[in-house]
Order: structure tokens, then C-alpha cells, then sequence
């Protein structure tokens, strides 16, 4: 059942409190110090102006005469105080979220030039240009030198390295190596009075960050095992939130239904009003989303799969389901008639 494959404290980085002086901070603060004297990017030759710096991850940007929202990549600093309740218990608004924000502002306003605004290059890992499921642009922001300021984020221990979406496509042992520096000399987020709060006695929001790596790994985990396989065969195996594969899958195989292996992460579950039961995908294209179709006839075998609960936190929300591909003129669908077309993404299950 995949409803009973949770995570338990497994895998890479499961105790942010790194112990100091171990070999791997050793060769840590030798990577970082070889990152340092070697920029990882050359100056860029497109800047654009920075509007609005909304936090110490999310940035708006004029381009093209247009607003553009930026959600930088491998990174996610703590949320700022607004009221209104957490999002979740691992993502609570914090004191330190605050503080980064405005520290953020100052960064990028103390880098304006004469005319009084500040520019920025970007830098996009794959190659292309993608975006998330709210529309924002995912990239690295980098400044006029050719500093990668996400990365620059792990390295004051403003964020952690976030991996959630899959690890850097051109930077992962960079990011790891800043991560570790950054722990071993307690910096931001990695510093216990971090986020102490201002009135003696007060309740402290603190993220969970021991609980969070763990998943965040086996999330990546699965993504780097899905990589690998759609690199060897890319019409095969087709990530069900990249409609371009979708889109390519069905054109380019034998006419006719298209036999593919999705991975992907199931966003909602719901019953259709002719007794059918739907799994939609997400996706950064909702008018091109996947759908796997569930008969009627086939919900009750399902049923052991619990595909609903998925989406929970700290467990593999991935899964593989293997079926025919179609275009169905307002997305792709695929019908599973027997739950073998299901198997949860390792880690946590069969591969």
C-alpha cells in the first residue's frame, strides 16, 4: 500500500546540527573556498532592473517591458511574519524569515547604481527557461560580478539547501558544500538562537529542518532516478508535470495510444460525475495537465493504493504509473485499469 511508506529520518542531512571539525567540513570549506576564487558564473551581458524584492527567495524583475516573478531555484528561506496563521507546521512565519526579507531589500538596494536601481542577470540550469505552477520564472539570480546569489544564500545561512524539486541540475555539490560551511560555523538558520524570541517566554516558531532534509532527499532521490532513465529513453519515461515531454511522447511514438512510464506527483484526487474517479498531476501548464482516469469497474482495487493521501508531507510523493498516453484536447489522460500501473518512487518502495 503506498499509504504505509513514510519517512523516517532517512537519508542525506537527516541532523542539521553538523558536527565541527569532521572531514566532511574539512573538504566542505575547501570546496566553498574554490567556489569563492572562481565565480561560477561569467559577468552577465543581459541585466535586468529589480522592481520589487518580495523576500530573501522571491524577486520581481522588469522584462521585456513586462513584470516578471522570480522564484530562485534550490533555495527557500523561512517565511515572514504577515499574520493570518502558518502555512504548515513545517513552514511557520519566523523571525528570521523577517530579517531576511529586509536583510534581501538592503542587499539588492545597496547594489543600485546611479540612476538608483539595482539589475540583475539570470541564469537558468537546463538550458531553458521553466516556471512553477504560479507562473513564476525558475532561475539563479546573478549579480554583476557573476555572483550566484542563490548560492550565495547558502553560504550566510539564509537558506538551506533546497532540493525538494529535484537536486541542482549544475551546482549540487556546490550547494551541498556551502550548506555544510554555513552549519559548521552556525550561521543563520544553522545558529540555536536563531529565531529566539523577542519577548522572554514567548512561544519560538522554529522550522523543522531535522524532520524536513530527509524528505526533501528521497524527494530528490526519486527526481535524479527519474532523470537518469528519461536521458535514456526521453519518450519512454515522461515527467507528468513537463507537458513539452507529454506533448513530445505522443507525437513522436507509433500512432495510437502511446504506452509511457509517467513519474510525477499527484496534486488532487476526485470522483467524476459518471462514477469515474480522476488523479490530476501537477503541473506548470494546467491547460495541458495529466489526468489518469480510474474506470468505475476499477475504484474498488484502487482503493488499497489510498492515492489520496500522496500528497502528504514527509513521505515519497512520487510515483511511477505505466499506461497508454493520450490527448484528450484539454490534456493528456491515461486509464489505469489495475493498480500494478502504480508503484511508489524510490526511495521508500520498489524500483
Amino acid at each position: 500500500m503506498l499509504s504505509a511508506i513514510l519517512l523516517q529520518g532517512c537519508g542525506a542531512g537527516s541532523n542539521p546540527a553538523e558536527p565541527k571539525d569532521t572531514p566532511q567540513a574539512r573538504v566542505a570549506h575547501k570546496e566553498l573556498a574554490d567556489i569563492r576564487s572562481q565565480p561560477l558564473h561569467a559577468p552577465p551581458t543581459e541585466l535586468y532592473e529589480v522592481s520589487r524584492v518580495v523576500d530573501g527567495d522571491t524577486l520581481h524583475i522588469l522584462r521585456g517591458g513586462e513584470i516578471e516573478k522570480l522564484r530562485l531555484l534550490s533555495v527557500d528561506t523561512e517565511e515572514v511574519i504577515r499574520g493570518g496563521g502558518n502555512l504548515s507546521a513545517t513552514k511557520p512565519q519566523t523571525i528570521f524569515g523577517t530579517e531576511c526579507a529586509e536583510w534581501a531589500k538592503s542587499f539588492f538596494a545597496d547594489l543600485a547604481g546611479e540612476s538608483g536601481t539595482t539589475h540583475i542577470g539570470l541564469f537558468f540550469p537546463s538550458g531553458d527557461e521553466a516556471r512553477d505552477v504560479y507562473g513564476r520564472l525558475l532561475c539563479h539570480v546573478v549579480l554583476a560580478d557573476g555572483t550566484d546569489f542563490n548560492l550565495l544564500l547558502l553560504e550566510r545561512g539564509k537558506s538551506p539547501y533546497f532540493n525538494k524539486y529535484g537536486n541542482s541540475h549544475s551546482f549540487d555539490a556546490e550547494f551541498r558544500a556551502a550548506q555544510v560551511a554555513a552549519r559548521d560555523q552556525s550561521l543563520g538558520i544553522w545558529d540555536p538562537k536563531t529565531n529566539t524570541p523577542l519577548t522572554p517566554g514567548a512561544p519560538a516558531a522554529r522550522r523543522p529542518y531535522d524532520t524536513l532534509m530527509p524528505w526533501w532527499e528521497a524527494r530528490a532521490a526519486a527526481i535524479e532516478s527519474f532523470r537518469q532513465k528519461h536521458a535514456s529513453e526521453p519518450l519512454r519515461f515522461v515527467d507528468a508535470g513537463e507537458p513539452q515531454q507529454l506533448e513530445r511522447a505522443c507525437k513522436e511514438r507509433a500512432p495510437g495510444p502511446t504506452e509511457v512510464v509517467i513519474f510525477g506527483a499527484p496534486d488532487r484526487v476526485f470522483d467524476e460525475n459518471d462514477g469515474t474517479q480522476t488523479v490530476l498531476f501537477r503541473t506548470s501548464d494546467r491547460s495541458r495537465a495529466l489526468r489518469v482516469r480510474i474506470p468505475e469497474s476499477a475504484k474498488t482495487a484502487h482503493a488499497a493504493l489510498d492515492i489520496s493521501t500522496i500528497s502528504s508531507e514527509l513521505r515519497q510523493n512520487y510515483v511511477w504509473v505505466t499506461g497508454a498516453l493520450r490527448w484528450s484536447g484539454r490534456g493528456y489522460d491515461l486509464t489505469s485499469e489495475r493498480p500494478e500501473q502504480w508503484r511508489i518512487a524510490d526511495p521508500q518502495g520498489q524500483n
